[in-house]
């Protein structure tokens, strides 16, 4: 129903304007608009265009777009070994529309990109801003491209795309004949009830019980509940999670689209009312499990200067082309608290919210450290304008339900420090959640460092998380760790990583520190895997040990023969994963998350790497604190490691039958991937290393002759990489997927990858 929705209004919307008008114009950011990048491997942009949209947006819908017929596409598609596509579903769109941005952003202008999507440019400049950073993690630049129009293929053109047809067919045979699983056919499989055991006639959510909350696996992050169609969280994966122990999910939420206004903001709360029944829907199917809603609340959030133009007063401090709704005046906390106060009275069996409110978006004046440039807030502490920010989330939230969990995060209080004074300042019904590894110190490879983000690689908790838990004790709080335990930007794109070791180490850990409930995720980290039971058992059984939970739990899913195999496979693959070498710019910008999906470039790309979006070449970006051939040995460590797990997991699988073979197979797949991932990082750093040696100048011959050889050796090992990820993700499309990113690749993209490496080494073929 939405696809038809979005073509209906895209329609009206583009007869509104004259053929010659770019409809896009002064909606949508470009920011240095730099040239796209061209694609050398393909024939042209035209079959770049084609090949990275197969399969997943229909034939008619690219022939349109360049002015063809679809005759035209589907001969292009043959001409380079694509198989024939018979239908595509509407799913992309609906769940996958990221995916589509991203693989077009270097093809498409924004007005062809509009109709791709079938996406107003309001709809487009409200993703790109509200869809978890999209236009951060883009770049924050579009890259220019000219109106992509359908010719004619000429000789050359068709040349190339009969070699690329013979490559497609010499590494992975007849597309045609491949049997794969379509994309998010997850879905389907965890929104059914079959195979679980969860009764669902639970008639409260669990309010006393430890808190154990996660994201939803495949939920919506941009406006999850304006669509009655869709379902966030369905029947089959709440029960799936209940089984695992979780008994909350949260969502994100933006508060101005989920109440109404008042007398000061009439303009918001547009279509709140269908926002607030799916809500009510939601809430009360996941009580059923025994399974709490909770809502991010990062508020209030900043406006553009249009919004203060009659209510200047209002405005606080600015920050690029928004201004912060200043909660230092009484009539925002009043919005901020009535607007609560109305969701919580229309659905009072909420589970309850959890804050960020010095990060993220731009919400209060001292979110960003700015306070000082308000008129209002400079004489006011940073702990009095956040403390009040949460005590009047609090206020509004208890008024509509006061048995609610109100739990204030300390995400980037005194710029991730010490933060005792707000801590003191908050109400005693909040409860206090700080990131249980942060500003743990480590060392890899010889490099030190400090956690200062996500981690499962580093055990905590951490000094700071201590020391937080224990001003929120002396204050008379309740306390609440955020943790990881399926994955973390280490590696987003598995539904878990199976390091079990690691994952109970720092629940033994929590349970001895006696914190009061865990936040297990953030968008990544939802999927129901046995990395939650770890938590679960630890959260329910009172001086257990690592030992006593892994058993049971290889025991129960593997059976007694393969169980102790397992936990063998469990612990090298922990060994393994203690060699990530960790950093920020090593979470965002590293490959790990495209894997042998990421190109191969023959010349630098000149682009910077994006937070989890385009690694594109840049190893200056990738690497962090550590030189590049540490960097690329801790990956091999890695890789290493974790084949020796896979050979343990392998006979694990073969010492399984019937229900514990099938979770066998599925926790392999999941285990091969993560290795190919590892394995692949090291190649590329070792290729961008070659390759920009290999442009320096008074090179011997010999020294130019044994980079060509490598450059050759590593091409040649990712395309046995790439190969074998094209198997494992064919047959499970889980691998590849997360949350608020979508798909980071499909399966045509680990065959574009075998096209881009032969490409690429008969760039190199030539040695002197």
């Amino acid at each position: 129903m939405l696809f038809w929705k979005r073509l209906l209004l895209f329609a009206v919307f583009c007869a509104a304007f004259p053929q010659n008008h770019s409809i896009a114009d002064d909606v949508l950011p470009v920011g240095s608009h730099p040239l796209a990048l061209t694609t050398p491997h393909f024939p042209d942009r035209l079959h770049a265009y084609v090949w990275r949209n197969w399969q997943l947006v229909e034939p008619q819908h690219l022939a349109r777009l360049v002015g063809t017929t679809t005759k035209n596409i589907d001969q292009m598609a043959a001409s380079m070994g694509l198989p024939a596509v018979e239908s595509v579903s509407p799913t992309m769109r609906e769940r996958g529309y990221i995916t589509l941005i991203r693989r077009n952003w270097h093809l498409l202008p924004y007005d062809q990109l509009l109709a791709l999507l079938e996406m107003t440019p309001e709809e487009l400049a409200h993703t790109l801003r509200e869809d978890d950073f999209l236009y951060i993690k883009l770049g924050s630049l579009k890259p220019k491209c000219e109106p992509l129009r359908y010719q004619e293929p000429e000789t050359a053109a068709r040349r190339r795309a009969a070699e690329i047809k013979q490559v497609v067919q010499k590494h992975f045979g007849d597309l045609s004949k491949v049997t794969a699983e379509p994309r998010f056919h997850f879905v389907k499989t965890l929104s059914s009830l079959e195979g679980t055991s969860a009764p669902g006639n639970r008639t409260s959510i669990p309010r006393d019980e430890p808190l154990q909350m996660v994201y939803s696996y495949f939920g919506l992050f941009g406006d999850p509940l304006i669509d009655p169609d869709i379902e966030p969280i369905p029947a089959g994966l709440l029960a799936r999670l209940a089984e695992m122990g979780v008994n909350g999910i949260w969502m994100h939420v933006v508060l101005r689209q989920l109440a109404p206004g008042g007398e000061d903001f009439p303009e918001f709360g547009d279509g709140h009312e269908q926002r607030l029944r799916t809500l009510k829907k939601l809430v009360a199917k996941a009580k059923r499990y025994g399974i709490g809603i909770y809502l991010y609340m990062n508020e209030p959030r900043a406006m553009p200067p249009a919004f203060f133009e009659h209510r200047p007063e209002l405005a606080g401090i600015r920050q690029g082309d928004f201004w912060t709704l200043c909660t230092s005046n009484s009539r925002v906390r009043k919005w901020l608290s009535d607007s609560l106060a109305h969701v919580f009275g229309e659905v009072p069996d909420l589970g309850g919210v959890f804050t960020i409110t010095a990060s993220e978006n731009l919400t209060n004046c001292a979110s960003h450290g700015q306070h000082q440039q308000c008129p209002r807030c400079r004489d006011r502490t940073d702990a009095e304008i956040i403390a009040e920010v949460n005590a009047t989330i609090a206020a509004g939230v208890h008024r509509g339900s006061p048995e609610a969990r109100v739990i204030a995060w300390d995400w980037g209080w005194k710029g991730h420090g010490d933060a005792p004074d707000i801590i003191s300042l908050l109400p005693k019904s909040v409860e206090l959640m700080s990131v249980s590894e942060w500003s743990l110190p480590i060392e890899r490879g010889s490099i030190k460092a400090t956690i200062r983000e996500y981690s499962i690689s580093a055990v905590g908790p951490g000094p700071r998380a201590k020391k937080h838990w224990a001003y929120a004790k002396q204050a008379g709080l309740k306390t609440v760790a955020k943790v990881a335990v399926n994955n973390t930007w280490e590696l987003s794109a598995v539904p878990f990583i199976p390091v079990m070791d690691l994952i109970a180490e720092h629940c033994e850990n929590l349970a001895n520190a006696g914190v009061d409930g865990k936040m297990l995720s953030w968008t990544l980290g939802g999927y129901p895997s046995p990395n939650l039971l770890v938590s679960q058992r630890f959260s329910t059984q009172p001086n257990t040990t690592q030992e006593t939970v892994l058993e049971s739990i290889a025991l129960e899913r593997y059976g007694s023969e393969a169980a102790p195999l397992a936990r063998r496979a469990w612990t090298a693959f922990s060994e393994a994963f203690r060699n990530f070498p960790y950093g920020g710019a090593v979470m965002y910008n590293a490959p790990q998350q495209m894997g042998p999906a990421n190109l191969l470039y023959a010349n630098p790309t000149g682009y910077r790497a994006t937070m989890v979006c385009f690694p594109y070449d840049h190893l200056e970006s990738w690497r962090g604190p550590y030189p590049a051939e540490v960097f690329a040995e801790q990956f091999e460590k890695i890789a290493h490691g974790w084949a020796e797990g896979l050979l343990h997991f392998e006979k694990t699988v073969a010492a399984t039958s019937g229900t514990h073979r099938a979770a066998a197979e599925s926790d392999l797949s999941v285990a091969r991937a993560v290795h190919l991932h590892f394995a692949s990082v090291a190649n590329q750093v070792r290729f961008v290393l070659a390759r920009d040696a290999l442009r320096q100048a008074n090179l011997s011959v010999e020294q130019q002759q044994q980079l060509h050889q490598q450059i050759q050796q590593i091409v040649d090992s990712e395309i046995v990489l790439a190969s074998g990820l094209f198997a494992v993700t064919s047959q499970d499309s889980r691998i590849g997927y997360e949350a608020s990113n979508h798909y980071f690749y499909v399966p045509l993209d680990l065959v574009e990858k075998v096209v881009n490496c032969e490409y690429v080494r008969d760039q190199f073929a030539d040695e002197p």
